[in-house]
């Protein structure tokens, strides 16, 4: 597929965002609490996140017959050979569930193993970001880049709070607390898909996490990418689609988040956090 096909498709599959996101919004006020369910711990799931998923492989269906699909809610399970979809219907269950505006619809189309398409769809503000494989990243049409803000005194961060997996919690949280001394602040807006958007378009400087799935970051990694932003794993590797943790920061705070960050999660022959007992 070229850069033309794959300019189409993505305008194609942001106006099939567009609806998906329209008919979460269209049901947030109808949602009751007999309508929630447990996938896991504090892993909640309703009928909006199952329909709204089902909407959208329907419609990317139709759009590229021969794809597969990675999707959050299982709706459908069919890998292709070379062209999977990764579809979140709904990130941000939570905040959804208790009314809370801001959640996200976020797809991303694979090739193999590389990224081709990002989109991410915000229907309280009506914002869509969204890019292709050798495009610019984009919101609502205007081209996006990352911030330039040059040292991380100065930056805005966002993160997302564990909720099942406290492998981590203790330099995570000193992690946080530098974090809170030493830079503008620390946001946790509760949809890692919007989290990304944010940090392609400059309102946030840096984003990490982990505990991640592959629908929560495919779109908003490529969307980051393309508006000149760096992205990796906790390792500085390139395993945070799959890999479950994820750092995404304008180039110029790059190096210092780097060498900040090992501190505390990655320098394991002398350990620069604390013992607290967290739990």
């Amino acid at each position: 597929m070229n850069d033309t096909e794959l300019k189409e498709l993505t305008h194609e599959v942001v106006a099939i965002s567009k609806i998906a996101g329209q008919y979460l919004k269209g049901e947030i006020q109808k949602l009751k609490s007999a309508d929630v369910m447990e996938k896991g711990i504090h892993n909640l799931v309703t009928y909006v996140d199952k329909s709204s998923e089902k909407m959208l492989v329907d419609a990317l269906e139709q759009l590229l017959p021969e794809a597969g699909f990675i999707a959050e809610e299982g709706t459908a399970t069919r890998l292709g050979q070379d062209y999977n979809w990764i579809i979140d219907p709904l990130d941000g269950t939570t905040n959804y569930i208790h009314s809370v505006p801001l959640y996200s619809v976020s797809l991303a189309l694979k090739y193999q193993d590389e990224i081709v398409i990002g989109v991410i769809y915000e229907p309280n503000l009506d914002e869509c970001f969204y890019t292709w494989k050798g495009g610019a990243s984009y919101l609502n049409g205007e081209v996006i880049h990352v911030s330039a803000t040059p040292d991380m005194n100065h930056s805005l961060f966002a993160t997302g709070f564990p909720y099942y997996d406290y492998s981590k919690l203790a330099p995570y949280m000193d992690f946080f607390e530098h974090l809170m001394r030493y830079s503008r602040g620390i946001r946790r807006l509760g949809s890692a898909a919007v989290d990304l958007a944010y940090v392609a378009c400059g309102r946030y400087d840096g984003f990490y996490e982990y505990g991640l799935s592959s629908w929560d970051v495919a779109a908003g990694t490529l969307i980051v990418q393309n508006a000149g932003g760096m992205n990796t794993d906790f390792n500085e590797g390139k395993n945070y689609i799959f890999g479950k943790e994820l750092i995404s920061v304008n180039p110029y705070i790059y190096q210092e988040f780097q060498t900040v960050f090992a501190k505390y999660f990655n320098n394991n022959e002398s350990k620069n956090y604390s013992t607290k007992n967290y739990e």
